[in-house]
């Protein structure tokens, strides 16, 4: 079963290191990066500034949808809004820039937790915008094309940094952004709901959810490292 990247981001603290969370569960990935600190790279460059939130649904014991919202103000391919969605083992791209849309699809969306397990086909691109309303008193809104992610219900907010978030082809970043999981969330697909909810766990204090809103993030990769997506 696919591991939410907030299994992975839950344990996170400012101070820029992953404190062991208990192994049981977690993904390789997740594993590795947890056993051990992190240290301050010396030489990193800023790739993405913005803000990704990220919905899990679970219909029982079945993924049913993942959605990753992107609201990017800067990187080495423009700004604009992106929308990710994994649905009935199928990849939807929707964004008004196609280049940038499959470079976060190809670069980080593929390669997170989240998508560990899932069939994962080359996405079919839609050449829609994509509008994104986000905020951490409120929750989430993004529509395009006629799907429609929705979030509320912000349990708690908390900062969160790492440099050593892995990865495809070995290569680990450097993240950092202010956390807030939230309570409710859904994604409608053509008017009609997808079936499921997303996992809420923690603790009042420290709460967990596979439907979170991720803002003011910062990816930073090793100067000079190629992309991912070549071409």
């Amino acid at each position: 079963m696919p591991v939410d990247r907030r299994r992975f981001l839950l344990s996170g603290t400012a101070a820029g290191a992953l404190a062991v969370v208990g192994g049981a569960g977690l993904s390789g990935h997740a594993a590795a990066a947890t056993a051990r600190p992190a240290n301050a790279p010396a030489a990193r460059e800023p790739v993405v500034v913005g803000a990704n939130p990220g919905l899990v649904l679970y219909d029982g014991d079945r993924l049913t949808a993942y959605a990753s919202v992107w609201q990017v103000d800067w990187s080495p391919y423009g700004a604009g809004n992106v929308l990710v969605l994994w649905h009935r083992d199928q990849v939807h791209l929707y964004g008004s820039d196609p280049r940038l849309a499959l470079w976060l699809e190809r670069d980080f969306v593929r390669h997170f937790p989240e998508a560990e397990g899932l069939l994962w086909p080359a996405p079919v691109v839609h050449r829609v915008p994509v509008r994104v309303r986000v905020d951490l008193a409120h929750g989430l809104r993004a529509d395009a094309a006629d799907v429609r992610v929705a979030m509320g219900d912000v349990l708690g907010r908390r900062a969160f940094a790492t440099d050593a978030f892995p990865l495809g082809g070995g290569l680990e970043h450097s993240l950092s952004l202010v956390l807030g999981p939230c309570g409710h969330g859904s994604v409608r697909v053509g008017g009609r709901a997808v079936a499921g909810l997303p996992r809420v766990g923690g603790t009042a204090a420290r709460p967990t959810s596979t439907a979170y809103l991720a803002v003011a993030e910062v990816w930073q990769r090793p100067v000079g490292a190629a992309s991912l997506a070549a071409g």
